[in-house]
């Protein structure tokens, strides 16, 4: 692993080790270097602007404080812009407002030379989107699924016939090119999926959800995954 790689790793990992820290030792064991090494490793993101914490003493450590600001990004031109591309294209998928934002944040912390290249290549990428569902419905699904709380929807099915109705939000899932709301419909008893496009009105209501889990909505098609990233 080179030492540039290493840093970041480093840095993400006393991210995810919370206010727990991890100890010196445990570190160089985790990216097999001498406990010498992980030291001027740390002292190198220190002075590179991460806030590293150390905690002397048995139990001891090192962390980083807990709600720090983005480390140094790397990545390449083509990296940039496919993470554009990517939310470009889906203005109708679940925290779409939310990726773009995130997607800037990036876009703001590259080096100049990276954020020009990655910009001329931005302009050779087009995409055709379709538009998007309502902005108060998408919000009120995404606070709904997030929080895990009852929704109520206002929903028009296939055949023109509209019902209200209180679900309990379980997923989200994109097939085909449209997104649905799959949820436990307590009028119908049972799991139903709402295509977002369809959805009127959508209020979170204060009751929490029971507690029903993705197994409930059945098998997954074999090429269907979560959007963990993990293994794509």
């Amino acid at each position: 692993m080179k030492r540039a790689e290493r840093l970041h790793a480093l840095s993400e990992m006393l991210r995810r080790s919370g206010s727990r820290g991890c100890s010196a030792e445990r570190l160089a064991g985790e990216f097999g270097v001498s406990v010498r090494t992980i030291k001027r490793d740390l002292a190198a993101l220190e002075s590179g602007g991460v806030p590293v914490w150390s905690r002397p003493g048995p139990g001891g450590g090192y962390g980083v404080t807990a709600g720090a600001s983005l480390p140094p990004v790397s990545l390449s031109p083509a990296q940039a812009v496919a993470l554009m591309a990517a939310v470009s294209a889906a203005p109708d998928a679940p925290y779409a407002d939310l990726a773009a934002a995130g997607v800037r944040k990036i876009l703001d912390v590259l080096d100049p030379r990276t954020r020009a290249r990655a910009d001329e290549l931005a302009g050779r990428v087009w995409v055709t989107a379709p538009p998007a569902s309502s902005r108060i419905v998408r919000s009120a699904l995404e606070e709904a699924m997030a929080e895990q709380r009852v929704i109520r929807l206002r929903y028009t099915a296939g055949d023109g016939t509209s019902t209200t109705r209180d679900v309990e939000p379980v997923l989200f899932a994109s097939t085909n090119g449209q997104w649905y709301f799959v949820g436990w419909c307590r009028l119908r008893n049972a799991v139903r999926w709402f295509t977002v496009s369809r959805i009127e009105r959508a209020t979170v209501t204060r009751t929490a959800c029971g507690g029903h889990t993705v197994d409930e909505v059945g098998e997954p098609p074999a090429n269907a995954r979560p959007v963990h990233g993990r293994g794509a």
